[in-house]
């Protein structure tokens, strides 16, 4: 049961993902996360309000919530809400089926540089994830289209980079995000997710109104920053879920699949195509994903 849910969730991370850079690239991006966080956060206020009824009635286990959970979905929630953002910026201006796995293959880097940290040698096989991360990385940096006169990148290649480097940023910060979530207590259930998307909220509330950004937003592309937010509190629920039930590295690599539904989307909607280059950097940074998280120390 635990691998579905992480399967799903990887499901949903992609597709909310894609909803959310496609309004990104139609108004500001703080508006676009602004309001996707705003509609986690009430989806989020009728999941707990089910689950805590259910409990009630003893369908499922009661929570019991430490300050320590709720410190954990902090920490969380400010990781995730740094990643979102810079997440949705990168799809809005780059090309999605390079922005999201590259996003993905530093997320699960992360594990393993705290593995590091604490003194914990790389198994061989993360040591050749690791490897293939890298070139994967250096593959889809390079633009799928050059203006053939060695005079420097077109404006399309350009704006590739840009997105590259808000993806680097992005996945490391959505990998601490998959840490800080998996450090909470089973007993707490989804509770630490409350204190992970108010810091958010409160954050980029704050943020919006201190840059004076209007959250006014055309009806459809509303409808977008909705639905993305939405989509993204279910699978954050369900990889919450997962990682109690379920050993974590596996749990990280199903999650971690998330760029899967992305590009397939992007090449479905958008008709997005991407260069042999590319395409084989994307396979080696999906690659990557598996072999890292899998591996065993």
């Amino acid at each position: 049961m635990a691998y579905v849910l992480a399967l799903a969730s990887a499901a949903l991370y992609g597709s909310g993902d894609f909803l959310g850079g496609l309004a990104a690239k139609r108004t500001t991006t703080l508006a676009v996360v602004a309001v996707s966080q705003g509609a986690g956060l009430i989806l989020l206020g009728l999941i707990l309000l089910a689950t805590e009824t259910a409990a009630a009635r003893g369908w499922v286990p009661v929570t019991t919530v430490s300050a320590s959970d709720y410190l954990w979905g902090a920490v969380a929630g400010g990781c995730g809400g740094v990643g979102v953002s810079l997440l949705y910026r990168a799809l809005a201006i780059g090309t999605m089926g390079v922005v999201a796995p590259t996003t993905a293959v530093c997320a699960v880097i992360v594990p393993v540089a705290v593995s590091l940290a604490r003194g914990i040698r790389p198994a061989p096989l993360a040591a050749v994830g690791i490897a293939l991360a890298l070139v994967g990385i250096a593959l889809v940096s390079r633009p799928a289209h050059s203006d053939g006169r060695g005079a420097g990148m077109d404006d399309d290649a350009r704006a590739s980079t840009r997105g590259l480097g808000l993806a680097l940023t992005s996945g490391v910060s959505i990998g601490f995000f998959f840490l800080s979530l998996a450090s909470t207590s089973e007993a707490a259930g989804l509770w630490p997710l409350l204190s992970a998307r108010a810091v958010s909220v409160c954050a980029f509330a704050g943020m919006t109104l201190a840059t004076g950004h209007s959250l006014r937003m055309r009806r459809s592309v509303a409808r977008l920053a909705v639905g993305g937010g939405s989509l993204d509190m279910a699978a954050n629920a369900l990889y919450l879920l997962a990682s109690h039930q379920g050993p974590l590295p596996s749990i990280v690599t199903l999650a971690s699949l998330y760029p899967a539904s992305t590009v397939l989307l992007a090449r479905t909607v958008l008709g997005e195509r991407l260069s042999a280059t590319q395409g084989a950097g994307i396979v080696c940074a999906l690659s990557a994903v598996v072999l890292i998280v899998s591996a065993r120390p």
